[in-house]
């Protein structure tokens, strides 16, 4: 999670680089052979290929062969056997405690799954997530050695140089310091500007 909530925070310090929404696409159902039946009632019928094989190819070369060699017409879900439509826009039962995570962030079902196993896809106005919209800038003042302060994440720094941890934030105002550790982490020295959210 706090993985996650620290590319929010990259994408708030680099917001001219990122569209104005974000997706994220779960993981489908998969039987208990290791198959899905979505793969198995449309593409696996274009491909000849199992869905582990799919896999293992969408692992090394992208999904783009889907989107390139997958009919251009509407497919009617009316004609999918029910083993099919009963898994669209389900997520894989290890997946459901990240859908979760990604609703809590403001991710909402827009209608569109996965082509290849049918999970869902969520999505969200990257200035709507939550990490984003509580998120404030404060200029560091230094560390601070006392009890207290504010669980957050902190983060700093743009492009390969960004870092974000978790740590404790004392703030006055529009200032802030933060315990030893963090600091030394992020190497940051007093009068730059941090990025904080609360954990």
């Amino acid at each position: 999670m706090l993985l996650a909530r620290s590319r929010y925070l990259f994408m708030k310090l680099h917001r001219a680089r990122f569209a104005g929404k974000v997706l994220a696409e779960l993981r489908g159902v998969i039987d208990e052979r290791g198959g899905s039946p979505f793969w198995d009632a449309i593409a696996g019928r274009f491909f000849g290929m199992s869905f582990q094989e799919a896999d293992a190819f969408n692992g090394v070369n992208g999904t783009q062969f889907i989107a390139d060699l997958m009919p251009k017409t509407p497919i009617y879900t009316a004609m999918l056997p029910e083993s099919a439509r009963s898994v669209m826009g389900v997520p894989h039962p290890s997946g459901k405690a990240a859908l979760r995570m990604l609703e809590a962030e403001g991710f909402r079902h827009d209608g569109y799954i996965d082509i290849f196993d049918g999970g869902p896809t969520v999505s969200a106005p990257i200035d709507q997530l939550r990490t984003v919209r509580e998120s404030q800038n404060l200029t560091y003042t230094g560390t601070s050695e006392a009890e207290g302060g504010f669980a957050m994440l902190i983060a700093t720094g743009r492009l390969e140089e960004f870092a974000c941890c978790s740590g404790r934030v004392h703030m006055n105002g529009d200032e802030a310091a933060v315990d030893p550790q963090s600091a030394a982490l992020l190497g940051i020295e007093p009068g730059e500007t941090i990025l904080v959210s609360a954990r």
